[in-house]
């Protein structure tokens, strides 16, 4: 099954968008067994795979859009106050996941959606399940995904970013669902492999694939799902959730195509005309290769370089964001709890009026207290507001500065310096420097944004003499106490190749400067700070991956690093959020 094709000597539809045309084909016919779909990318195609889904479905289907900050009252449902004070009474008001029911839920900037959000969706789906949910998401490359608890629940995941033209469809007709194919044992078999073939965990999409290749086959006016019906659910529902590359097939001239060798004579039955059915030869099953190719040709280009590197999963690249951490007074509003105001902690007005106006009726038959009001509270009723934030990313630099090679040490260390400081404004994040060589450590350059001071900074560092590492590690727990100080997440970047020759109380020997680094490298990794550790000497060093080992930091060897290299692993490792957003800190 194919997207509707266009009119004569008009351009077809782009490849990407006219997937999502099918998926939502698929969605309208058997809305209860696909759940819905997640669109990434904004812009016309989106729209216009919108409208097709609401042409597609019922003319009186209701469609609700999940405002940005809906809280649990407005989401499942609750006491609406105004009402209740206007009639004394408690008035109960639906919620958005009620007023979705058997129609469609659409969730704009999916991937800011709030855990507990995600969760009570999540929880509609699995028990009502009647209405169908769209993820709109509007990330980048490299950025955060809507929550996976929502996405497992999704058939579809499209990709409406790499279309670059738009054509013509033929009008929809309202889908008044289509029943569902036969389809084999051997067709859930070769789902199942192929779903093992990309290193698909859940078993989810498997049951998403069966049900997409069965409506696939009804819609096309077929009793049993054939090759193609399975093609097509394997590129619309397995595909997109690959997290490894399928095995290479086997050459042509390998043992497997072989023919097996016929029985020894007198083993088998000969042929005749009693033979009975079940000795006949069985049907040949359908192949598990061809769905498997079909799958990694449906693959996008930048996930098959992940899964290559071994990071199937999209994560974001160095933003400027940090941890997460509870607040009390700024920061992304979550769903309030049960508590005193006071200490800085906000009194959650309309929370408490919800949790105290359904007693109302039970505490008016008691004694009132002097000055009670309209509205009598209790203490177990009080609600207190509570906020996230995620903390601004200091990035340390802490540059080995001795030995011979510390000059090309030291230029890599500034150029990378220079390129992420840069990006300092755009992305929110500082970037401090740290030297140490000769006889100790030396904080060159304090969390700044600066460019100018870290130029000047840079421009001054020297370089030669012993190596106390141990040394430079404690300088650094010392930085990042600091940093966390300031309600910001210290991020550590150790150039070095792990060899230390100056003890901690300055005292020369390379055994008691190894055994002191290591020990300042296990209390670092005590405070739970995150660090990777790139090792820049010739060869990679074995000290450099214990250094790493106990300060439990990313180990990356970069013999023939440049200032771009260093820049890019930097941004590789550093944790971080959506570049440009405002940190509340």
């Amino acid at each position: 099954m194919t997207a509707p094709a266009a009119g004569a000597g008009e351009p077809e539809p782009d490849p990407a968008l006219a997937a999502a045309l099918t998926a939502v084909r698929l969605l309208a016919a058997a809305p209860q067994r696909l759940g819905g779909i997640c669109l990434r990318g904004e812009g016309p195609a989106r729209s216009l795979v919108l409208d097709r889904l609401r042409a597609l479905l019922p003319p009186d289907t209701p469609w609700r859009r999940l405002p940005g900050h809906v809280d649990d009252e407005r989401l499942c449902g609750g006491i609406d106050i105004a009402a209740s004070l206007v009639t004394g009474t408690p008035v109960h008001q639906r919620g958005i996941l009620a007023e979705a029911a058997g129609g469609v839920l659409i969730v704009p900037l999916a991937e800011r959606l709030r855990t507990d959000v995600a969760g009570r969706i999540a929880q509609a789906l699995d028990g009502e399940g009647d209405f169908l949910l769209v993820l709109l998401d509007d990330g980048a490359e490299g950025e955060d995904r809507p929550p996976l608890a929502l996405l497992e629940r999704l058939a579809f995941d499209c990709d409406l970013r790499p279309v670059r033209r738009l054509a013509p469809v033929d009008p929809a007709v309202p889908s008044e669902g289509a029943a569902q194919a036969w389809l084999s044992d051997d067709g859930l078999d070769a789902l199942a492999a192929t779903g093992e073939a990309l290193g698909i965990p859940s078993l989810r999409p498997l049951l998403f694939a069966a049900a997409a290749a069965r409506t696939a086959a009804a819609l096309a006016g077929r009793g049993e799902v054939e090759q193609a019906d399975l093609e097509l659910a394997v590129r619309l529902v397995l595909a997109p959730r690959a997290t490894r590359l399928p095995p290479q097939s086997a050459p042509e001239d390998s043992a497997p195509d072989s023919p097996p060798e016929p029985p020894p004579p007198g083993d088998e039955p000969q042929g005749g005309p009693d033979r009975d059915e079940d000795d006949q030869p069985a049907p040949e099953s359908l192949p598990e290769d061809l769905l498997i190719e079909a799958a990694k040709a449906a693959i996008p280009s930048d996930v098959l370089e992940l899964i290559a590197a071994g990071r199937a999963m999209r994560s974001a690249r160095g933003g400027g964001a940090g941890r997460r951490t509870a607040s009390k007074l700024r920061g992304r509003p979550l769903g309030s709890r049960p508590g005193m105001p006071g200490g800085g902690v906000r009194l959650a007005l309309v929370d408490t009026l919800r949790a105290a106006i359904p007693w109302q009726g039970l505490r008016r038959r008691e004694p009132a207290v002097p000055g009670a009001g309209l509205i009598r509270f209790r203490r177990d009723d009080l609600r207190v507001r509570r906020f996230e934030e995620r903390t601004a990313t200091v990035t340390v630099f802490c540059v080995d500065a001795s030995g011979s090679a510390a000059l090309a040490r030291l230029g890599e260390a500034k150029g990378a310096v220079e390129l992420i400081l840069a990006q300092a404004y755009v992305k929110r994040t500082e970037v401090a420097l740290i030297a140490f060589r000769g006889e100790g450590a030396e904080l060159l350059l304090p969390p700044t944004r600066s460019l100018t001071r870290a130029k000047r900074a840079l421009g001054a560092l020297p370089g030669g003499g012993g190596t106390p590492l141990a040394s430079g590690i404690a300088l650094a727990a010392q930085v990042g106490d600091a940093i966390a100080a300031r309600g910001r997440s210290p991020f550590f970047v150790f150039l070095t190749d792990g060899s230390a020759n100056i003890a901690a109380d300055g005292a020369r020997g390379r055994p008691q400067a190894q055994e002191d680094a290591l020990a300042a490298a296990r209390r670092l990794a005590a405070e739970q700070r995150q660090a990777v550790v790139i090792d820049i000497s010739a060869r990679p060093r074995p000290e450099a991956a214990r250094l790493a080992e106990a300060m439990r930091a990313r180990y990356l060897p970069l013999p023939f690093a440049n200032a771009q290299a260093l820049q890019a692993a930097v941004a590789l490792v550093t944790p971080g959020d959506r570049p440009g957003r405002r940190s509340a800190a």
